[in-house]
């Protein structure tokens, strides 16, 4: 499982899984977080890097700002961490405010000024990545390209990626842009698969309820674009979570994962991982537990690799019909 990835070509040595803070700072409202929400950071923190994950990904919504917050404490009173991880954080995401609706903002006022607050939060100088979260439909690329531009040269931000989005969305984007777009941030998991149906039903009437953009993923590889999953362990389902009110293929696929993981020895979540990081793209799962025995037991993934049947038995299992 020591192959590189996309990232790795872009200067950035991160490990092939991703911690996702999210569930970090307590809960999303405005009460200040606590000294047991900065516990609960040293103790995720310190679980992914024994499972040798150096790389955590952040939002500037996430817990309203809480999960920077407290991940930024962790930085303060371990100085020495910041130089062994790579930080990655995303903007674009606006909430409902004073009869505003909830919204998506690519202006470079709201860009910039979310970097200052994520680098304030995080208590850094320079984030290694900066994501646009989800696609604005005000987008303007040459107005982005202004704002990274700007922010690359003021040295806040090393690289940018996007999220949740397209093949045509990121050539529209980069067409305007200096610098390269290193990644792609989308759902995908054994429970999520529109990402290969969309291949698999290309030209076939089964493809017509299939909402994945065809030919990301291919463009993706072909331009080093590093695909990170999020929501990799589809909410828990095959891991030991409610199955109840659940269609068939996802109990049978849950059984199977208990099955597999059995045998091999590994935690059920290392095997649901590990049919991502089989996949040629070489996908980066993004995963969102902070318990630290979840987050060992993810580590677990690098230490299989999935066969060709076993993963196909998976994929069918969670299809819940044939190969067409």
């Amino acid at each position: 499982m020591n192959k590189p990835i996309p990232l790795h070509k872009h200067g950035f040595p991160a490990s092939r899984i991703v911690l996702g803070c999210m569930g970090l700072g307590g809960s999303w409202d405005r009460e200040p977080y606590t000294a047991e929400h900065v516990k609960q950071a040293h103790e995720a923190v310190e679980a992914a890097l024994s499972a040798g994950i150096n790389m955590f990904d952040h939002a500037n919504i996430y817990t309203k700002g809480k999960a920077e917050q407290v991940f930024g404490q962790v930085l303060k009173e371990r100085p020495d961490l910041r130089e062994r991880i790579i930080i990655q954080s995303k903007c674009g995401i606006r909430f409902e405010e004073e009869g505003v609706p909830g919204r998506y903002d690519f202006s470079k006022e709201h860009i910039e000024a979310s970097v200052d607050g994520i680098l304030s939060r995080l208590g850094i100088e320079t984030l290694d990545i900066l994501l646009l979260h989800r696609p604005d439909p005000l987008m303007e690329p040459e107005e982005v390209a202004e704002a990274f531009q700007r922010l690359h040269e003021a040295g806040k931000v090393r690289a940018f990626g996007v999220s949740n989005m397209s093949a045509a969305q990121i050539r529209f984007l980069q067409s305007a842009i200096r610098q390269p777009l290193i990644a792609n941030q989308l759902e995908m998991s054994l429970l999520k698969l529109d990402w290969l149906d969309a291949g698999v039903h290309l030209n076939q009437p089964q493809g017509t309820g299939v909402s994945f953009p065809e030919g990301t993923m291919e463009f993706c590889q072909m331009e080093h674009i590093q695909i990170q999953a999020w929501s990799p362990l589809a909410r828990g389902l095959f891991t030991g979570g409610d199955l109840s009110g659940q269609p068939e293929s996802v109990r049978a696929t849950a059984a199977l994962v208990s099955r597999m993981a059995e045998q091999k020895d590994v935690s059920p979540e290392a095997i649901v991982l590990a049919f991502l990081l089989r996949h040629p793209a070489k996908i980066q799962p993004v995963i969102g537990t902070v318990r630290p025995d979840r987050i060992q037991a993810c580590g677990e993934a690098e230490r299989i690799t999935l066969t060709r049947e076993e993963w196909y038995t998976l994929y069918v299992a969670s299809r819940g019909r044939t190969m067409p």
